[in-house]
């Protein structure tokens, strides 16, 4: 098989598409022929030897990659007939291997797609769409919310704007240069503004008159979530934190104001999902949500050949919605 494999931590250019040996699926696993892979922020850093909330950096060389989707075409020892020939879905934990054309996982860990995703979907629903549906835990969303989702042209974006629309929320959406903002705009948010632009707070303001924000949906932090949070009613305005693609998470980061922003990953969004399986009810629910049409991901696709593009694309914020590498 082919994969892509990545011998030294540093640059894009380390990843090497290269010939290498088929994983054997061990008692309890299956391989899945690898249809879509998906690319997280954290394969990035990850990449460049930065362990980030993993306990310990791959041993190299390594198949990056977390997230698959493709057809079971071969099984472990102990592991049902029935899952042979299956669409499926899984997220791989702590366990790289997905940038390849052959994986290996946990049975455990397998959905079965729906019948009207494709597998760039289904990837997509199952790392993005679950931080999305864990995030919303915590919004309360309602037709009386103003929502202000920065990075509303990414994977978890897409899907927030989405979410809030349905739910009747007043959207505003942030995102970087044209074609972004015309995605948002396409996408249905209310307004969409280009946070380059030094104005954009006082055009949300002129948009709004009278109404204050409700809401910032955060994953960038720096300056876009400061002015954002700037937008909130005082008092009784919510500021969730879930990534800091724009800056450092740290204690005491100027735009994190107390009593009012709340990081919602990990631990938090664990407790809130409950259940014996967690992460697992978070993915069922990021499924259900897409196969019933409520949300639409936005897909950037890349060759799995080209998975150093992919990652240069993603560090330098050129990619509208969740990126996946096809074999």
């Amino acid at each position: 098989m082919h994969a892509i494999r990545l011998h030294a931590f540093g640059p894009a250019e380390n990843l090497t598409y290269e010939r290498a040996d088929a994983p054997e699926p061990a008692p309890g696993q299956v391989r899945v022929a690898v249809a879509a892979a998906g690319v997280h922020l954290l394969d990035t850093a990850l990449r460049t030897g930065v362990q980030g909330p993993l306990p310990e950096l791959p041993a190299l060389p390594t198949v990056p990659g977390r997230e698959v989707a493709g057809t079971v075409e071969s099984l472990g020892e102990g592991v049902a007939d029935l899952w042979l020939g299956k669409r499926v879905v899984a997220h791989l934990g702590f366990s790289p291997g997905g940038y390849a054309e052959l994986a290996v996982t946990d049975v455990d860990r397998l959905h079965e797609i729906p019948a009207n995703l494709d597998f760039a979907q289904a990837v997509a629903m199952i790392g993005t769409g679950r931080t999305t549906m864990g995030i919303l835990q915590f919004a309360d969303l309602t037709a009386d919310s103003v929502a202000v989702v920065p990075a509303a042209a990414g994977g978890i974006g897409t899907l927030l704007v989405q979410y809030a629309k349905h739910a009747g929320a007043t959207v505003i959406g942030l995102a970087g240069g044209p074609e972004k903002v015309a995605h948002v705009e396409k996408n249905g948010a209310d307004l969409a503004v280009d946070y380059k632009d030094p104005n954009w707070p006082d055009r949300v303001r002129s948009f709004l008159g009278d109404r204050p924000a409700t809401i910032v949906l955060d994953g960038v932090g720096g300056d876009t979530a400061r002015e954002a949070v700037a937008l909130l009613a005082d008092p009784g305005g919510k500021h969730l934190v879930f990534g800091w693609s724009g800056a450092g998470l740290l204690d005491g980061s100027p735009y994190l104001v107390e009593g009012v922003s709340q990081s919602v990953l990990g631990p938090p969004m664990m407790r809130k999902a409950g259940g014996p399986s967690p992460i697992r009810t978070l993915e069922l629910r990021a499924l259900t949500e897409a196969a019933e049409g409520r949300l639409v991901p936005a897909v950037q696709r890349f060759p799995l050949a080209e998975a150093a593009a992919a990652h240069r694309a993603l560090e330098t914020r050129a990619t509208i919605g969740k990126v996946v590498l096809e074999p």
